[in-house]
């Protein structure tokens, strides 16, 4: 092909991304799982047709003019929407559409590497964070079930060609926990250059949807010298399998890699994180082979592929953070049980090396950046997806600012309060009456014709408003040392219109639980 054609395909397949996604949404831009993490934890699983349409026909054309993107991104998202759309149609609840967008996500992976349990694993480990029965079982189901259909239609084969995994010498298992750590730094410079690409191609003053054709201009002039990070990469990874790859070379690909996907996801064209994380690690495992081979003095060079082999889930685990996922990833693909100490090793080093220099995976990133604080604990997540109007009081007792006190006490008796809102004749909040606030001037009987409602209110009070999540009222609730939160009206008028009280949170919190488990 002449080389002005390895400039110019990219640069056109760049726009005509730019103009998918100025037709579609900004999130259907770059890699998508931090989205579908995104719409899990904050808004139930769901994903309009709109995002999925523009990211699924935007990454086709990157993949297709050659952009350094892997193909299992926008697969992950084709099988959450149709997840997310079934659930919709079908009118089942917030929980159990989640559910089925994580299903659709573990079919995708399941059927772009044959590999069913690292597919179940992903959703479950990296979008969902939850491992309750009623979430597992289907997933596993829809995983096993991509995974049989894409095998009778597809054949029943690997996505690359696994050589048989050797240990040369003892000496070698001292050498996979140092991989381990070197892919963790290698994840850590990925992810880095990764947004720093992002963050220059946004700072650019030219229109977004130019920013695509710009960055894949300059991806075709680095495919004029490397063609080996043109598309998804796999020929060159299964090269790399194959020990016939040399150390020079390879250790040009991993810089070469790192930055050729950076810019072509930086600039805003769309393509998955994944390939790139296994191709970056083959290569980062292969030249680290050839040196193991160098300082140990073996004669065999199918060392070099075992460590290709190992550095792959390494890296994806630095990437992720997400070893479990990644362990069984490898382990499908190659079959072998020797590998599992080696590669258990090298994927929790690599995990824990990135996690100390890089506070989130290169998913979980994304959105810190945002200000989205995604976190995997299974009652943050619950939280989250329950809203304020679902568990707020409406009728609730209020008074008057002007109202005497003794008006304020007979309240507090006739209806066991415990806490008592103060409104003015609008209808908008005071403040609020604590049982405290009224206990030390209910004794003092001269105090009742002196003292009105806003006198003994505490004016400076959070609120809430009715679509703010069961997780910021917590929060609140914790900061202020108090056990409820008046809810005001959205368009900021100040006005009452609620009342949400710490054991109707509780309360919400566990029917959600036991909802997930049976």
């Amino acid at each position: 092909m002449p080389f002005y054609l390895k400039l110019l395909i990219p640069a056109l397949g760049g726009l005509v991304v730019g103009l998918i996604v100025r037709w579609g949404t900004e999130k259907a831009k770059a890699h998508g799982v931090p989205e579908l993490i995104e719409a899990v934890v904050l808004r139930g699983g769901r994903i309009s047709w709109r995002t999925a349409a523009a990211r699924v026909s935007a990454a086709a054309v990157t993949i297709g003019s050659g952009g350094s993107v892997g193909r299992e991104g926008p697969i992950i998202h084709i099988g959450s929407f149709l997840g997310s759309a079934v659930a919709q149609l079908t009118r089942l609840t917030r929980d159990r559409e989640r559910i089925l967008m994580s299903c659709g996500a573990a079919a995708g992976i399941s059927a772009t590497f044959n590999a069913p349990i690292a597919g179940m694993l992903f959703a479950v480990e990296v979008l969902l964070g939850d491992f309750s029965l009623g979430t597992f079982s289907p997933i596993v189901l829809a995983s096993v079930t991509a995974a049989v259909i894409s095998g009778f239609h597809l054949g029943d084969f690997p996505a690359f060609v696994i050589p048989s995994f050797q240990i040369g010498s003892l000496w070698e298992y001292g050498l996979y926990p140092l991989l381990g750590i070197v892919c963790g730094l290698v994840a850590v410079g990925f992810t880095t250059t990764l947004y720093f690409c992002e963050d220059r191609f946004n700072s650019l003053k030219i229109a977004a949807w130019v920013r695509p054709a710009l960055g894949g201009l300059l991806l075709g002039s680095m495919l004029i010298v490397v063609p080996q990070v043109f598309g998804v990469g796999y020929g060159a990874i299964n090269l790399a399998l194959a020990n016939q790859m040399s150390l020079a070379l390879m250790g040009a690909l991993i810089f070469a890699k790192i930055l050729a996907t950076s810019i072509s996801l930086g600039s805003g064209s769309t393509g998955g994180i994944l390939a790139p994380s296994i191709f970056i690690g083959a290569m980062t495992g292969g030249a680290f082979g050839w040196l193991a081979g160098e300082m140990l003095a073996l004669s065999n060079l199918s060392a070099v592929s075992s460590y290709t082999l190992v550095g792959m889930g390494a890296l994806v685990a630095g990437c992720t953070h997400a070893p479990v996922t990644a362990i069984l990833l490898i382990f499908e693909l190659s079959a072998e049980y020797h590998i599992i100490l080696p590669l258990l090793m090298a994927c929790i080093l690599s995990t824990i090396t990135a996690s100390i220099f890089k506070r989130g995976s290169i998913y979980s990133l994304k959105l810190l950046r945002r200000g989205v604080e995604i976190s995997r604990g299974r009652e943050q997540t619950i939280l989250r997806n329950i809203t304020v109007r679902d568990v707020m009081v409406r009728d609730i007792k209020s008074v008057l600012e002007s109202a005497p006190m003794v008006t304020v006490v007979e309240l507090f008796r006739r209806f066991n309060l415990s806490c008592l809102t103060v409104v003015n004749a609008q209808g908008e909040l005071v403040g609020i009456i604590s049982f405290h606030d009224i206990a030390g001037a209910a004794s003092e009987e001269e105090m009742s014709f002196l003292l009105i409602a806003r006198d003994m209110a505490t004016i400076e009070v959070d609120t809430v408003v009715p679509t703010d999540t069961l997780d910021e009222v917590l929060k609140k609730m914790e900061a202020e040392k108090v056990g409820q939160i008046a809810v005001v009206a959205e368009d900021g008028s100040g006005k009452l219109v609620g009342l949400v009280l710490e054991k109707d949170v509780l309360d919400a919190y566990e029917r959600e639980l036991r909802l997930r488990w049976f």
